[in-house]
């Protein structure tokens, strides 16, 4: 019988958790989680994990797994994975993967280009430019160095700009060079499921799930993140903003509607993203 690799995606808020562990009882498989933030062990409100009864019911993989203080990538994400995934097959004929991070989904199911490790000295100071001079004037360098990443990616995200300028610095190619777009092939077969709900019954789950995490402590848990607060993990919806009130930039009660009105934000390309795939 052919392996198959159930892969269950959609925007956040959508219901991928409760619908994950019905089929994973049905199917007898555990869960593979996909999601590049639930896998910190100290980020246990902010990112929306699986509850306590929800982890009890299913054995998940890649939840709470790691430390936010080292740095993680979707390259180092693959490779685990597919580790996890090659020995459970073994055992079992269907998995299931549940994600919410179009990275890590596209990493696990066709693999990534091959780009060179961090170089965590260069990125250190990346960051602390990032920090200082604000993120325009790392596009503009980037834009410079390699005006084919600067068109093509989206430079609205702190991270990507920094990881790719920071390829090209230490290697002396640009980072677009690295791209060859090349599919890997897998040895098992892989059915993706896309969930979906009508915009603002989606959003409406959205607010109050954010709501839910505030009443749960989540403005103690940023605070005890404070020392890791450039670490890229926490460069973060739900995170980034409670640092800016920390910061003074804005009150408490700003921090929760720009938390919504982001998370809105990220859910709306998450849809189109998971759709061209």
């Amino acid at each position: 019988m052919e392996k198959e690799l159930h892969v269950i995606v959609g925007p956040t808020a959508v219901g991928k958790t409760d619908y994950s562990i019905e089929l994973a009882k049905e199917f007898g498989s555990p869960i593979i989680s996909c999601d590049s933030r639930q896998i910190f062990k100290e980020m246990k409100i902010g990112t929306a994990p699986p509850s306590p009864d929800q982890l009890a019911a299913v054995k998940h993989y890649f939840i709470f797994s790691h430390s936010v203080s080292q740095y993680y990538t979707a390259g180092k994400y693959e490779l685990e994975a597919l580790e996890v995934i090659n020995e459970l097959f073994k055992t079992h004929d269907r998995l299931v993967v549940v994600g919410g991070s179009g990275l890590y989904v596209d990493a696990l199911c066709y693999g990534l280009d091959d780009f060179p490790p961090a170089d965590i000295e260069l990125r250190n100071q990346l960051m602390e430019r990032l920090e200082k001079e604000g993120i325009e004037s790392l596009r503009m360098e980037l834009k410079q160095l390699d005006p084919e990443s600067y068109y093509s990616m989206d430079i609205a995200n702190r991270q990507r700009v920094v990881r790719a300028l920071e390829v090209t610095l230490m290697t002396g190619k640009k980072f677009s060079s690295f791209k060859t777009n090349q599919v890997k092939n897998r040895p098992f077969k892989i059915n993706k499921s896309v969930l979906s709900m009508p915009r603002e019954e989606l959003y409406d789950r959205i607010n109050r799930r954010v709501d839910m995490m505030f009443d749960a402590g989540l403005v103690a848990e940023v605070e005890s993140l404070r020392q890791y607060r450039d670490m890229p993990a926490l460069q973060t919806v739900g995170y980034k903003e409670i640092f800016e009130y920390f910061d003074g930039k804005h009150s408490l009660e700003t921090a929760r509607e720009l938390i919504k009105r982001n998370s809105r934000r990220y859910a709306k390309k998450q849809i189109s993203y998971f759709k061209r795939g």
